[in-house]
């Protein structure tokens, strides 16, 4: 945290996004290397997950499966506190416990998608009104097996609000209008509102998402490389030549044409595709042509062209990205995670902050 001036002040805010393909976190699992733990550098971490339980239809209708969440929040609290201190100080299950460098100030699952955030111990009581909404798309538009849970709340006098989202998959004619489609369900039902006993919140805090003063959108959006001539896109993946690859991404073509995400904006895209991989692979599952890297023939219409499916877009003013990677030793998954850095202006509450 640094004063810049009287009214103002700055964080540093970590997001984060992992498409982890219903795999269970070995106990061992670190998650050092992709928070960046070791710089004690940020303040706030948001980090995002899709497909945290298998999309089939026992985990989407049956009951919900907190295991792996809480499974999860462990390995998060291990990166930020344990490795630290050795003593499991922080407690994940207290959503305002006390200990540790940081603490959980809320998490949210909704199926697959789950979002936790995490602040400084000394920042918490500047963070205020914290809220949850989980909107439903996927199958039917309603069930959650894709859709979004947005997270907000008020730091000093400044709202934020983070939209983890699951878009709809496929790489066939149509299906980025199906994921445009999604986005704009998402911003358009997603509302925060009183609910139960908790205290009314100001005026001052939105009701809709992009009512809010800062704004991440992220997660899996899988928004795939638009070309038609497999032949060709599969020599520039052999070539790595990822930016012409990106001359045909769909996300890249909707934010230049102010179509659906008019307003947002995306840090430069540098890093290799995030999707799709052999899992405990760094290869493409696209490349193993004809069963070549596994022994076992395999239908070519099933491999599916690299893309850039994880993704995290901003928008708002006092809001500067200055990194955006994908985090290429994790292998659990077909996806790779990825992280953003965003060097945040908020202005101080009068009478509020001291």
């Amino acid at each position: 945290m640094q004063g810049e001036q009287s009214e103002t002040v700055k964080y540093r805010i970590f997001a984060g996004t992992w498409n982890v393909g219903g795999m269970a976190p070995p106990d061992d699992l670190s998650l050092e290397d992709w928070m960046d733990t070791k710089t004690d550098s940020y303040d706030i971490y948001v980090l995002g997950f899709q497909e945290m339980v298998p999309l089939n239809a026992r985990s989407v209708l049956g009951p919900k499966q907190r295991r792996a969440a809480m499974k999860w929040q462990l390995l998060i609290d291990d990166a930020l506190n344990n490795r630290r201190h050795g003593d499991g100080a922080a407690a994940m299950h207290d959503q305002g416990g006390q200990g540790g460098l940081f603490r959980c100030l809320m998490s949210k699952q909704m199926v697959g998608i789950f979002v936790s955030v995490w602040t400084r111990s000394s920042l918490r009581r500047h963070v205020r009104h914290p809220g949850v909404s989980s909107v439903g798309a996927g199958v039917l538009g309603r069930l959650g097996n894709k859709g979004a849970v947005s997270v907000r709340f008020l730091l000093h006098s400044t709202s934020f609000c983070f939209v983890c989202c699951h878009l709809a998959s496929g790489g066939e004619d149509g299906d980025a209008l199906r994921r445009n489609a999604d986005a704009a369900g998402i911003l358009s039902r997603t509302s925060f509102v009183r609910s139960g006993g908790a205290p009314a919140a100001p005026d001052e805090l939105p009701e809709k998402i992009l009512g809010h003063d800062r704004v991440v959108l992220f997660g899996d959006l899988n928004y795939r490389i638009a070309m038609d001539d497999d032949d060709e896109a599969r020599q520039l993946v052999r070539l790595r030549k990822w930016s012409m690859l990106l001359e045909n991404d769909e996300l890249l073509l909707e934010l230049s044409k102010g179509r659906q995400f008019d307003g947002w904006h995306e840090g430069h895209v540098t890093f290799a595709p995030t999707y799709k991989y052999r899992r405990n692979s760094d290869q493409f599952y696209w490349c193993a042509v004809d069963g070549v890297a596994t022994g076992r023939p395999e239908k070519q219409h099933r491999h599916r062209a690299p893309a850039w499916c994880d993704r995290i877009l901003c928008r708002g003013k006092g809001m500067k990205q200055v990194r955006y990677e994908r985090c290429g030793g994790y292998r659990l998954s077909d996806h790779r995670p990825v992280r953003a850095v965003f060097h945040v202006v908020c202005e101080l509450a009068e009478g509020m902050d001291g």
